[in-house]
């Protein structure tokens, strides 16, 4: 645990006791100060209650009192309508701030030049977060990692000048630490996503951007140039004199990390040269792994790694479960999970990366649908379509992709399975890569994942992926 002290004696307010919550209010207990805590689930009361946490309706209090209100990240901030405890803290003049800020500020008192590589973006900042925390402990550092991917930032071990916290952001954490200043900061991507909750996409990538403007006077901003949002922040970050590196799996850069025949490139002065090759690294498979690699390999430089311990660290990458995950083979089929692609734009990423595919899609569809892999049915030899939006899938790929409507997870698995085992193609690939929410049928994509992974691992003759 952090204790954060920068509220010591002062009372905070807490809404959210979910898991970065509950450590928010324990961090803040530790290090001194008066917190009352609170959440519309009786259940998550309950808990908080049972960790010593004091709670109390936040409608009630006298927000004159209250130095902060620390809100949960899944809580309304702006859009659709901020949330009533932010309406209240507002007309009191309350500060609302997030975890992230908690960890900031704590940082800054503690150990101001303590790594701090935090990682944000549409797509890919859990691989790269996972990614940069491997190759830093590959090299022998000791490296903490949380925030967005899963570990609530104060549940980990203190700042320290010796200790690197790698540290994934989503757009709604980022929106409540108005002093972000990592030492290094990545922002790999912008699309369209959480426009619920940002009302415009102009909104949505500016919070993206904070992460990389807000680097320190001395640190690293890493940024991918290869859409139009985030080349324009790298424009704007060299324009104030920060140092910076752009980051392209589409072109040559003059300066900058670019990726070529498979390898991670660095341009420089005129030349270029080789910083490591992730050519025939399952865990990295495909142009958005390559993003990934690529922008994990420039945080690794800007912390003084070598390009040969960076070599040794993307090898030894085993990657994350539910993202692109290679679960196992059955005689030339190999499974693939990756359910973590909620969107079209995700599934995108892993349909790229196979040739002859049976699609396992479908579930609560977002904005757009499939209309815009349509670019990709070529590599599908059929699809299976689960969910609340198989009928609309089936509709889109009418005419252009034989498919079947077949509803639930465990009849899609069973037979593309089948029908992979017995076609005639060289390297039949059945993928789950859902391109849309898993709530129709589970509470979260990892749920939808674990149980892709049962199925498939049920299989007779399912032997580890890399046989073959």
């Amino acid at each position: 645990m952090i204790p954060v002290t920068a509220f010591a004696g002062k009372k905070v307010a807490i809404f959210g006791l979910g898991g970065s919550g509950l450590a928010s209010a324990s961090a803040l207990l530790a290090g001194g100060a008066d917190v009352i805590g609170w959440d519309d689930s009786a259940e998550a009361l309950a808990k908080a209650t049972s960790a010593g946490i004091p709670s109390g309706d936040l409608r009630q209090v006298d927000w004159k009192r209250i130095s902060a209100l620390v809100l949960a990240p899944g809580v309304p901030l702006t859009h659709p309508a901020p949330h009533w405890t932010v309406r209240l803290a507002r007309a009191a003049g309350v500060e609302v701030i997030g975890d992230i800020e908690l960890f900031c500020r704590e940082r800054r008192a503690r150990a101001t030049t303590a790594p701090f590589i935090a990682i944000t973006g549409t797509n890919g900042k859990s691989t790269t977060t996972a990614l940069v925390a491997h190759l830093l402990r590959s090299a022998g550092r000791d490296a903490e990692i949380g925030g967005n991917i899963g570990t609530a930032i104060l549940s980990l071990a203190p700042p320290d000048q010796t200790r690197a916290h790698v540290v994934e952001c989503s757009s709604y954490q980022i929106d409540l630490a108005p002093t972000l200043d990592p030492s290094v900061g990545i922002l790999l991507n912008i699309t369209e996503d959480h426009l619920d909750r940002h009302g415009t996409l102009a909104h949505y990538a500016a919070v993206k951007e904070r992460l990389a403007t807000g680097v320190q006077e001395d640190g690293m901003a890493i940024i991918g140039v290869d859409d139009a949002w985030c080349a324009a922040v790298a424009d704007r970050i060299e324009q104030v004199g920060k140092k910076l590196i752009r980051v392209s799996v589409r072109r040559p850069l003059p300066g900058g990390l670019y990726f070529e025949n498979e390898s991670i490139m660095r341009a420089a002065d005129g030349g270029a040269c080789a910083i490591a090759k992730i050519g025939g690294i399952g865990s990295l498979r495909g142009m958005h792994n390559a993003q990934n690699a690529a922008c994990a390999a420039g945080a690794a430089l800007a912390l003084g790694l070598s390009a040969q311990a960076i070599q040794r660290g993307l090898a030894s990458f085993p990657g994350l479960a539910h993202r692109m995950e290679e679960v196992g083979r059955k005689a030339r089929v190999l499974f693939v999970n990756d359910s973590k692609a909620t969107n079209a734009d995700s599934a995108a990423q892993a349909l790229a990366c196979f040739s002859d595919i049976f699609w396992i899609a479908g579930g609560r569809a977002k904005t757009g649908g499939i209309a815009s892999l349509g670019s990709f049915f070529p590599r599908i030899r059929k699809a299976y379509l689960i969910g609340e939006a198989a009928t609309d899938f089936a509709a889109e790929l009418e005419g252009r992709v034989p498919h079947a409507v077949v509803g639930t997870l465990e009849r899609a698995v069973e037979r593309a399975a089948a029908d992979a085992e017995t076609s005639e193609v060289p390297e039949p690939v059945v993928l789950l890569s859902p391109a849309c929410a898993s709530f129709d049928q589970y509470r979260n994509f990892e749920l939808r994942g674990d149980k892709f992974r049962e199925l498939v691992r049920a299989l007779p003759g399912l032997m580890p992926p890399q046989s073959k």
